[in-house]
């Protein structure tokens, strides 16, 4: 859900959701394309998505509450959230505090950084548009950006499916280097492609799969050419408002503010020494673990750098209707969202069990969604249409110490207690 925008200043897919439980995102961690670093980087998609399952065990809100409490504790994780909703119960539970040392409880109307789960809204406006004429899969990124690599050869299809080879601007040491000297920048979309389009493709359109943050800086762009509007806007008046999420908000890239109430975001090391490997180094995970080396307070980073792709904000209960909406069509129309659907396929054609990802949309095992990362946060957003089942997960603390992504490796836990293994 990725180690695409990765933790280094990740920003999440996958690493929305196919991280998640394939393991970004991710805004997201990755199959043979998804490769981020972990540093300004939204979460990618991760390369170990849980099979499908069978049907749902019997529900047992004990006990899956205190796997979420364990592995939270194992993470390191200051603080956690899970909602979880099925046909046979309901979990609503929080571990730990918003900050480290205080005795302020996390709540599930507490705030946070999303990461890629941004992409979400930015994929679905451009379907939005698509299904109104004004747009079309099939068009050429360079009908609307002349300066794009390869673009008279890329599709928004491509772009949306994360097939265009276009570089990840997450992945320069640029990027990286920048965001630890200055956390408070606030980056120009144009800005974040110029660092990408420095960069060679990693290969023709259509010819592999990278999770790539610059493919929905881009759909962000060609969104507000199209309709005239910023692109906070009409996620408000297309997405927010006709789904009655209010405590969800796409920032300024001017600002660096999350609405109260909201807890500290936290994160090992920096995002040079996380770029290519989100695990701190073996000694200072030794170090966390005895608790005499403290993640950084990361709270206050402008998340604009992930802008369209990972800079959103929201809590648990709006997570949890988005959610649903991606799936139940309730932001699509009928054919489309069932294209959207059906879209997703293997992001490694030689495990095809693994992570799916698709029209702005990932799999992991029954559960669609996206999972989102950025540096001190990540999320993991799932529902499952067959068996009615919704799952949201977020922690302050983005990646572990030992790199692993807190909030999609308690999901995916969850989701192993939840399902009986497939016949």
């Amino acid at each position: 859900m990725t180690r695409n925008m990765q933790v280094s200043v990740r920003a999440t897919v996958t690493a929305a959701v196919v991280a998640a439980v394939t393991a970004t995102v991710s805004c997201s961690s990755g199959p043979p394309a998804p490769s981020t670093p972990t540093s300004p980087s939204t979460a990618p998609v991760t390369s170990s998505a849980p099979s499908a399952s069978g049907a749902l065990r019997p529900f047992d809100a004990s006990a899956l509450q205190a796997e979420f409490e364990r592995t939270a504790k194992d993470l390191l994780v200051p603080g956690a959230v899970v909602l979880l909703q099925t046909p046979e119960g309901t979990l609503t539970a929080s571990y730990g505090t918003g900050t480290r040392g205080s005795e302020r409880p996390v709540s599930t109307e507490d705030h946070v950084r999303v990461g890629s789960v941004t992409k979400t809204w930015t994929t679905t406006l451009i379907l939005q548009l698509v299904q109104e004429g004004k747009l079309s899969l099939d068009d050429a990124v360079s009908k609307y950006r002349t300066d794009v690599p390869n673009g008279d050869a890329i599709t928004l299809e491509q772009m949306l499916t994360m097939r265009s080879g276009l570089f990840n601007y997450t992945e320069t040491l640029e990027l990286n280097t920048a965001m630890d000297k200055d956390p408070q920048r606030a980056w120009q979309p144009d800005e974040l492609l110029a660092l990408a389009f420095a960069h060679p493709p990693y290969f023709a359109p259509g010819q592999g799969f990278h999770y790539s943050n610059t493919n929905t800086v881009l759909l962000g762009l060609i969104a507000e050419k199209v309709e005239g509007k910023p692109l906070g806007t009409l996620f408000k008046e297309r997405i927010f408002e006709p789904l009655g999420l209010k405590g969800t908000v796409f920032p300024d890239v001017s600002s660096n503010a999350i609405p109260e109430p909201h807890p500290r975001g936290y994160f090992y090391g920096d995002n040079v020494l996380t770029m290519t490997n989100p695990a701190i180094p073996e000694d200072m995970q030794k170090e966390a673990a005895a608790g005499s080396l403290a993640p950084n307070d990361v709270t206050d980073v402008n998340p604009s750098w992930a802008w369209a792709a990972g800079s959103g904000i929201s809590t648990a209960a709006d997570l949890k209707i988005l959610g649903e909406a991606l799936v139940n069509g309730k932001l699509l129309k009928p054919e489309l969202q069932q294209k959207r659907l059906e879209s997703v396929t293997p992001t490694n054609p030689e495990n095809p069990g693994g992570a799916l990802y698709g029209l702005g949309i990932a799999k992991f095992g029954n559960l669609y969604g996206h999972t989102g990362e950025l540096p001190g946060f990540n999320t993991f957003m799932g529902n499952d249409p067959v068996n009615s089942v919704t799952l949201v997960v977020w922690t302050n603390l983005a990646p572990a110490a030992d790199g692993r992504d807190p909030a999609t490796t308690i999901a995916k836990t969850l989701i192993g207690k939840l399902y009986r293994p497939a016949a």
